[in-house]
């Protein structure tokens, strides 16, 4: 009887798949199509189980449709532009590509060693010219098409990282990447146009019947589709406007409920509307008015859309009529009023909203019931808080007695009639920033110029490449600002003098069409053929964390949609079954390099080989659950099955006799017709828990189960038990029982073989 000794087997099975191109696969009309797919790595240098978890998880899928006679794309890239290489850059003065190179490599060799069975020969990196040339094609093409803007707004900015971040990227009021203090800015920053898909992103998520549903509400809410109504509120005119003959604009408000419209008692701005800017010039005290502007505009802005800050004001000295009780209200400037939600001013109904109930109480101002339910108090001196229940409408003329929410359309269409409003749809969803003021990121493929303006360059010219760069400052301004040599450049439109823009790409660009490229990762003229898109999409199986559930997996689908426009895919949403694994963790913590409680997967592989770690954290949680690693787990658990396995199926490897028997027929043992039973049930379970449930915990301790069932059987032949020593000499076993034990042991390999691999291989050879 031989030893099991992991590493051999790990070094010569990866060796032959390689030499053999193994997982490499192409277009073909026979085999039905599966692309399977782990979302793409950031190359940070050292891989640890919690990276590599959601790998062997794709691999596991990969490796069984393959056995299944499914022709599977299983390929993998790296995400390698971002501000990590570039502040490492910063502080260690090695340039970006020089580390995200290496850290490719090394990772890349990690990831071999674990014998993921990935098509290297599609490998790509988005930090490659050969990558971002087409970022840049995609963005010409929504330049073409309006979905590429450039204008000026109010950023968030990320003190620490010194650049931009899109709204998705601001959790809780912090920078998604490194947790500092977000703080408003204001900067010309380029566009795309996401909310012209809004409705459609929205409707999509219907169709994805094999997400997750937490996912699904996370887009859902994040779209935040609003039906209402645009009202205008007519501003009195001051004093200085009457004589001068001018008139103030209208202010429009969006609200979806009209039905409380007679409830406004005042109107409240956001600090940064057009409006309080010619307020201010007009107020008896300009610089104090713009002083107390200052210090709204200055606030934490997640805080203000929160609600987390104390609600201030202060009154503007400024009225609008109430274009349906006719009644002029005062209009204030409020703190948590935030510019980019509905129009950045509200009709404050106090008595019907707990936000404006507060402020009113604060400041004093009139509460007046409009829609009564039976929560509703008798009088609003009585109210302790807004009521927001529906009902039916008092205080409000020609209204009252009707009910809400029906009456809401009938509010809607008078307004249309009379002039003064008209039904609306809004989206929370916002257009996405996607300049940052970085390096290490795509160009961005345009040109200033003085007599013409933002002039696209030629598609001829493409890629625009990133100059070399040996001084990174970090200090806020593009390091491509200062290459004098790379900026300055010919107008493509009149030949004059021009600049290149300067800023680069959000790196969320990068990973919003990936997908595609890896069905076509060598054409140099298109992202990719639109026919091998259309042979290998959309991705059957995807899988990564639930962090991406607004960024990324939004921005693909929105990506999708525009090359669905463009002409080079017939499909709109990109990712069939999307599985969000759980993180592994450590000491009660989810492994990181910043906390010290990582696991290297080397360090595993050298002791106890890859497939004992890949069967590790396959077993001991469902795919979508957090795992607690365990030294112990993995040593007495995963190694030791392997062991077991090893031994039973090389105990019984040289035996011969049982062709041509069938494996269970008329003179089958009752013991026998039992181990016959046990096999075919592991085959169901093992199926299913890999292909329909995604339930791998169970689909290994299935397998499990039918080692010991085999040690079980072979405790009554004549074989024994199989121990380390040679089995007994001159025993001969009934045909029919080595007919079973065949089968059985034929199944248990072919199902470990997703799991465990190289050991696979090495028993099928047995």
């Amino acid at each position: 009887m031989t030893d099991y000794r992991p590493q051999q087997l790990d070094k010569k099975w990866q060796q032959r798949w390689t030499a053999s191109n193994a997982f490499e696969v192409d277009i073909e009309g026979k085999r039905q199509k599966f692309y399977c797919l782990e979302m793409f790595a950031y190359p940070s240098g050292h891989a640890h189980v919690g990276h590599v978890r959601n790998y062997i998880i794709g691999d596991v899928m990969a490796r069984m449709k393959r056995m299944r006679g499914f022709n599977v794309l299983h390929p993998f890239g790296w995400d390698a532009f971002g501000l990590p290489a570039e502040n490492a850059a910063i502080s260690t003065g090695t340039h970006p590509r020089t580390s995200t190179l290496a850290n490719i490599a090394h990772m890349k060799g990690q990831l071999q060693r674990l014998g993921i069975s990935y098509a290297w020969e599609r490998e790509i990196a988005t930090c490659l010219p050969e990558y971002y040339k087409f970022n840049q094609w995609i963005f010409l093409k929504m330049f073409e098409r309006g979905l590429a803007y450039r204008r000026r707004s109010t950023v968030n900015w990320c003190p620490s990282c010194n650049t931009v971040l899109a709204n998705e990227q601001v959790i809780d009021g912090t920078c998604w990447r490194c947790g500092s203090t977000v703080v408003p800015r204001d900067l010309e920053q380029w566009f795309f146009r996401i909310t012209a898909y809004a409705d459609e992103l929205l409707k999509g998520l219907d169709t994805l019947t094999e997400w997750p549903e937490k996912v699904i509400v996370m887009q859902r809410n994040w779209i935040g589709r609003s039906d209402g109504a645009r009202i205008k509120f007519p501003v009195a005119d001051a004093p200085a406007e009457r004589r001068t003959g001018g008139r103030v604009p209208d202010i429009e408000i969006f609200t979806t409920r009209i039905d409380t419209i007679y409830g406004a008692t005042f109107v409240l701005l956001a600090p940064e509307h057009p409006m309080v800017d010619r307020f201010a010039a007009e107020s008896p005290d300009p610089q104090g008015f713009r002083n107390r502007v200052a210090t709204f505009r200055a606030l934490d802005r997640e805080g203000r859309r929160t609600g987390a800050i104390e609600k201030e004001g202060f009154d503007t000295g400024r009225t609008a009529r109430n274009p349906f009780s006719g009644e002029d209200v005062p209009i204030w400037v409020a703190n948590f009023v935030l510019a980019e939600y509905g129009t950045g001013a509200i009709m404050a109904v106090p008595a019907h909203d707990q936000r404006d109930f507060e402020f009113a109480r604060k400041y004093n101002l009139p509460i007046r019931i409009v829609v009564r339910s039976a929560e509703t108090p008798a009088t609003s001196g009585e109210m302790s808080e807004g009521t927001t229940n529906y009902g039916t409408l008092v205080n409000s003329g020609p209204w009252d007695g009707k009910e809400a929410p029906q009456v809401i359309a009938e509010m809607t269409a008078d307004a249309e009639q009379r002039g003064i409003g008209t039904g609306e749809v809004q989206y929370r969803l916002k257009d996405w920033g996607i300049s940052r003021q970085r390096y290490w990121g795509t160009p961005i493929p345009m040109i200033h110029c003085e007599k013409d303006g933002v002039v696209p360059v030629p598609y001829e010219d493409l890629p625009v490449e990133l100059p070399v760069v040996t001084t990174f400052t970090g200090r806020g301004d593009s390091p491509l600002a200062h290459v004098a040599d790379w900026v300055n450049v010919k107008c493509p439109a009149c030949g004059g003098p021009a600049r290149r823009e300067t800023d680069t790409m959000d790196t969320f660009v990068d990973s919003s069409w990936y997908f595609l490229r890896f069905c076509d990762p060598k054409n140099d003229d298109l992202p990719f053929d639109p026919a091998a898109a259309a042979y290998w999409m959309p991705v059957d199986f995807y899988s990564g964390g639930v962090e991406h559930a607004i960024l990324h997996l939004l921005y693909s689908r929105f990506f999708t949609r525009v090359l669905r426009d463009v002409g080079l895919v017939n499909f709109d949403e990109p990712f069939k079954r999307m599985l969000t694994q759980g993180m592994v963790l450590k000491d009660g913590a989810v492994m990181s390099k910043s906390k010290g409680n990582v696991v290297d997967p080397d360090d595993i592989l050298a002791q106890y080989g890859a497939d004992a770690l890949r069967l590790y954290v396959m077993s001991v949680a469902p795919p979508e659950k957090e795992v607690e690693w365990s030294d112990t787990g993995l040593r007495a658990g995963s190694f030791g099955f392997l062991v077991r396995l090893w031994r039973i199926v090389d105990h019984w490897a040289e035996t011969n006799g049982g062709e041509g028997i069938p494996a269970c027929g008329p003179d089958c043992t009752g013991a026998e017709r039992k181990l016959r039973r046990k096999t075919h049930d592991t085959i169901r379970r093992v199926t299913a828990d890999i292909e329909e449930r995604m339930h791998l915990n169970t689909a290994v301790s299935a397998l499990m189960e039918l080692v010991n069932e085999l040690y079980d059987f072979s405790a009554g032949t004549a074989h024994g038990i199989p121990t380390r020593g040679d089995a007994p000499v001159g025993r001969v076993e009934r045909p029919e029982t080595i007919a079973v034990l065949r089968e059985a042991i034929d199944a248990l390999v072919v199902m470990v073989s997703p799991f465990a691999p190289h050991t696979a291989e090495e028993l099928w050879q047995m």
